[in-house]
């Protein structure tokens, strides 16, 4: 295995990681393994920008429209999948193409993760019900109350790290920091980082332009058909969200337009600082063939 590669293409969305993976998968004849924590959902489509019917018809990709939103999916489940997945292509090809923007699941894959405590179905439950009820605001008070070391370096904002973050401290009694020994697991295999970045003005213009493309495709519509699933972790995604903001009538269309990207643009820049803190990153604008293969034969 030590002749194999991974190469990782990660970035904010709307940066040019489904075109520059979809090139690179086609030069090199190999496999594309989707590093993307919604796009895995068979029933979100629009919303997640998930490649069109023609690119995944040219390419095979692994972890798009793999599951359904009822199914258990978290960064854990991903490592042993797509551990599995690089084993099955790599048995054809020498390199495995891995692209997106989830950094915790490209971490998982990289590094391993550290085995979390079992926690009771009924907790889970009950601190799903306080979030729907009470919002991001009852997870916070909750999450600074149990777990403050985790709140203290967290990311607050986010509603799925903290319902995790909570889960674990009331099921165990101790702050999931304290689960993360941060010991890398070593792979068989090399990895490769390649970032995509573009010019602020540019990303923000990107973003724009594909939430129009999304409104022009039908995201109303399609968020319309979730509603009985409006509940779900999944559904609290940018796009979703704001369009079910609209749906009750808490805001008008062009206010949930505008701020689906408003908040993308802050995703974005969310996902850009996780990963501008791996040095081991290669950043390049995605339209720059020479230094793409530059590194690549580095």
């Amino acid at each position: 295995m030590e002749n194999k590669t991974v190469i990782i293409i990660a970035g904010p969305t709307a940066s040019g990681k489904t075109a520059l993976a979809m090139e690179l998968a086609s030069q090199l004849q190999t496999s594309i393994i989707s590093a993307d924590s919604r796009q895995c959902y068979i029933e979100l489509d629009i919303g997640v920008a998930r490649p069109t019917p023609q690119q995944l018809q040219s390419i095979p990709h692994y972890f798009i429209a793999s599951h359904h939103l009822t199914d258990e999916v978290n960064a854990m489940i991903f490592e042993q999948l797509a551990l599995d997945w690089s084993e099955r292509i790599f048995l054809k090809n020498d390199a495995v193409i891995m692209a997106g923007g989830t950094g915790l699941y490209i971490n998982a894959f990289c590094d391993g993760l550290d085995n979390m405590p079992a926690v009771d179905k009924s907790i889970r439950d009950d601190i799903q019900a306080g979030y729907e009820a009470g919002g991001i605001g009852w997870l916070q008070e909750q999450v600074k109350k149990h777990d403050p070391a985790f709140y203290a370096e967290g990311e607050i904002l986010n509603p799925r790290r903290l319902m995790r973050a909570l889960e674990v401290s009331l099921g165990s009694g101790q702050s999931i920091l304290s689960f993360r020994s941060k010991q890398k697991k070593q792979r068989p295999f090399r990895i490769l980082k390649i970032g995509t970045e573009l010019p602020r003005e540019e990303l923000k213009q990107n973003i724009r332009t594909r939430v129009d493309r999304m409104m022009q495709l039908g995201l109303p519509e399609e968020v319309r058909s979730l509603m009985p699933f409006r509940s779900l972790n999944a559904l609290q995604t940018v796009g979703y969200r704001e369009i079910i903001q609209y749906i009750d009538g808490s805001i008008s269309l062009d206010e949930a337009v505008e701020n689906i990207k408003t908040n993308t643009w802050q995703y974005a820049r969310r996902q850009m600082t996780w990963f501008r803190k791996d040095p081991s990153i290669h950043w390049i604008h995605p339209e720059d063939d020479q230094a793409l293969k530059k590194i690549i034969k580095s």
